[in-house]
Formats: structure tokens, sequence, C-alpha cells
């Protein structure tokens, strides 16, 4: 079967595949401490969900569908999208009340000929068209992967009273960033099969907490980790915001494209 997966991804890479990028923007960032959605959140005076947007618009990628909390689909769509310029948005989807609800509602509304969905949490403004190539080539040949980054520190694992039970070892342990990247049929079935089971797993204690878990725990997939960046942070906190000025002093999507049109 792996053979047959490459052998068909070569063919790919020789012709022209489409793909898609739900890019997500439900949440309401309480860890902001911010009556303000996080979206809409100022960045440099702009919304920091147009950061990720600007990378996706400017890549490879054919259309995007971004998932915006319930209710606010026109506000996005006048603020963000049109106000921008981001032609490439093809659908605004409305978020659920958790995050794979979002998800689930983001991949319905990618065009049904896509052969791969790039899923992307919008508060990670870092994201590069490097990025996305690396995980194009790496979900070319696995049908599944992630990206992530090899944890610097020491990680310990705690017992329910905080006390030290075990350490793994560091050079096993990667830190999960998005996007996460799969072949658009099994993507699909898996979160198909999520929604049908949501209950037993919760049931069960069984935590689904991305897409890869989704991938992994239901259809037993592999999922390919991929190096990304330490600088393509979630934005979570306000002390988030402070690191993510400094770091848009180097890597501006909007400023390059400036400067680009400038030369």
């Amino acid at each position: 079967m792996e053979e047959l997966r490459r052998a068909a991804g070569s063919e790919k890479k020789n012709g022209r595949e489409k793909t898609a990028a739900v890019v997500l923007a439900a949440g309401r960032g309480r860890r902001m401490q911010s009556d303000i959605p996080k979206q809409y959140m100022l960045l440099n005076g702009r919304p920091l969900i147009c950061y990720a947007l600007k990378v996706f618009q400017d890549s490879f990628v054919d259309e995007i569908v971004l998932v915006t909390e319930s209710g606010e689909e026109e506000r996005c769509r006048k603020e963000i999208v049109e106000k921008f310029g981001f032609t490439k948005v093809a659908a605004i989807a409305a978020g659920g009340s958790e995050r794979c609800f979002s998800v689930a509602n983001g991949i319905k509304a990618v065009s049904s000929d896509c052969d791969y969905i790039f899923i992307h949490d919008g508060a990670r403004p870092f994201v590069t068209e490097e990025i996305l190539e690396r995980g194009l080539e790496t979900v070319q040949e696995y049908g599944a992967c992630v990206a992530a980054m090899p944890a610097k520190d020491t990680i310990r694992i705690a017992d329910e009273n905080n006390f030290s039970v075990s350490t793994p070892r560091r050079d096993r342990v990667w830190l999960m960033q998005t996007p996460q990247i799969f072949e658009a049929s099994l993507i699909r079935i898996a979160y198909d099969k999520l929604l049908q089971e949501a209950d037993r797993l919760a049931a069960e204690g069984i935590p689904v907490t991305d897409d890869a878990m989704a991938v992994e725990t239901l259809l037993h997939h592999p999922v390919r980790l991929f190096p990304a960046s330490y600088e393509n942070i979630k934005i979570t906190t306000p002390e988030d915001l402070i690191t993510a000025a400094g770091f848009l002093k180097k890597i501006d999507p909007f400023c390059q494209k400036d400067q680009a049109d400038a030369d």
C-alpha cells in the first residue's frame, strides 16, 4: 500500500493537484484577557488573522476556507476578506463549540475535488511558504503530516498531584504546530467518524485534541512529523503579542509584498 501511495504521489507531482487550506479563527481567546475576539486583535496595525491568511493567499494553495465564530461570518467577510483582498477565500464557515466541530465545518466547505487539505490555526501568524512547501512534499509521500519542532527543554510527566513520575527522551519529543496536512479523502473520513463516535470517545475518556489524533486514533493511520520553525508560535496570551511584535520586524508578509512591489 505504501508503494502505491508513493507511486501515486510521484504521478501527482508531475500533474496538477488541488490544495485547500482550512484556517481556524473561531476561538474567543479568553487567555488574551480581552473582550475582542483574538482574530480581530491588532498586530502591527492589522488584525491577527490577516497574517496567516496572507501567507496562504500568496502561496500555491488554491482555495481557503476561513472558519470564524458563529455569527461573525459577515463581519469577517467585510473587515477581513474584502478589506484585505483575500481573493482565495472561497467560503467562510461557522465555528462550533469545540475545535473538532470547527474543523469539521471547514472541511465540509472545501471543494470536493481537492487533493490535499491544510488545517491551520489562524492564531499562528508566522507560518511561511517554505513550511507549506515542506508540508506538501511530506503529505504527498505519507498521506498525513504535521508541522512540528523538536523540544528544546527536558519534558517531565507529572502525576495528578504534580509530582514528577517520568522523563521521556528529549530526542523523541516534538512540539506540535500547524498546519496539519492530509490527503483530502483521509481527513474527511476521519472527521466523519469522529463526529459519529464523539460521545463514545468522551465516555471512554479518549481525547482527540487535534487533527493528527483523529487520523491516528480512528483510522490507525501513521502521521509523519516534519520540521517547521520555532518562530511559528501560537498567539495565546498577552505576552505572546510582545514576542510576535519582535518577529514582525524581520518576518512580515505584508511588508515583504510591499517591498517586492516597490522593487
